[in-house]
């Protein structure tokens, strides 16, 4: 039986993580970062191969591999070369995400097609191609990267004097809350598909992550902030503790959660 501290090490595990290049102290770094300082070989996955690299180069032994969500080629092209080079897959994090048709509820359905085609359709296919190679070793760790927009409506509150949102005279987009949403409940899903092969599959829900905090906070961000418990958003660590717990051992027994990383923000 393992020590408990133990148990939360990712060593000789090999993790991918889409979208793992974001900016410093974001989502993708800190997920990339905490599977990396856990021991795992981590691949990191985007469009960009210049931000892969800049990015991979501060962590020696760290792989970079260049993913469009939006091709369908890519996606399994990115999985066999993990699989041919590293020879397996035991943790996904599904992190990227496509930032289209958010400006406003009234566009052509080509842009709501083109969001969903990545943040739903290329997620299902990934997920997929991932647990088929988990399940040839009775094991594996599946983590979508949600949002508390999934879990709850938009609060009025988090937008006055911002012209933004509720406070636009246009009708704000569905988008992002429906595919959040969707991948709260997917994640469900795909846990009760993939239990019978010990893959276990969670999704995070967070709040905001906010860089200019230390700086000159938007009108949006002190908002945002105030409504949480807390007080404040996702510093640079705080989503690294639940990664880990959700890709290690520590974690054995769970599997079709969503673990809330949001200062307090949906308790209320």
């Amino acid at each position: 039986m393992k020590n408990v501290l133990e148990s939360f090490s990712c060593k000789g595990k090999v993790a991918l993580v889409t979208g793992g290049a974001g900016h410093q102290g974001g989502y993708g770094a800190q997920i990339s970062e905490a599977l990396y300082e856990a021991g795992a070989i981590v691949y990191i996955a985007s469009r960009n191969e210049e931000k892969l690299k800049e990015f991979a180069a501060k962590y020696p032994g760290m792989r970079t591999i260049v993913l469009d969500l939006a091709s369908e080629e890519d996606i399994r092209s990115c999985i066999k070369a993990i699989v041919s080079e590293a020879g397996k897959i035991d943790i996904l994090v599904n992190n990227a995400v496509l930032r289209t048709a958010l400006s406003q509820w009234d566009l052509p359905m080509e842009d709501f097609d083109r969001s969903m085609h990545v943040n739903a359709s290329a997620l299902f296919l990934i997920t997929r191609l991932a647990a088929e190679n988990m399940k040839l070793r009775n094991e594996g760790s599946i983590i979508n990267i949600a949002s508390y927009m999934g879990m709850l409506g938009l609060d009025p509150a988090n937008y006055v004097g911002t012209g933004m949102q509720t406070e636009s005279e246009a009708w704000p987009s569905p988008v992002y809350h429906y595919e959040k949403g969707g991948m709260i409940n997917f994640t469900r899903w795909a846990a009760s598909v993939l239990g019978k092969y010990n893959i276990r599959v969670n999704s995070v829900s967070l709040v905001g992550y906010c860089a200019e905090w230390e700086t000159e906070p938007s009108t949006f961000t002190r908002n945002h902030a105030a409504a949480t418990l807390l007080g404040r958003l996702c510093n640079s660590t705080d989503l690294k503790g639940g990664i880990v717990y959700l890709a290690s051992d520590a974690s054995s027994f769970v599997t079709g959660t969503n673990l809330v990383i949001d200062g307090g923000y949906s308790a209320k």
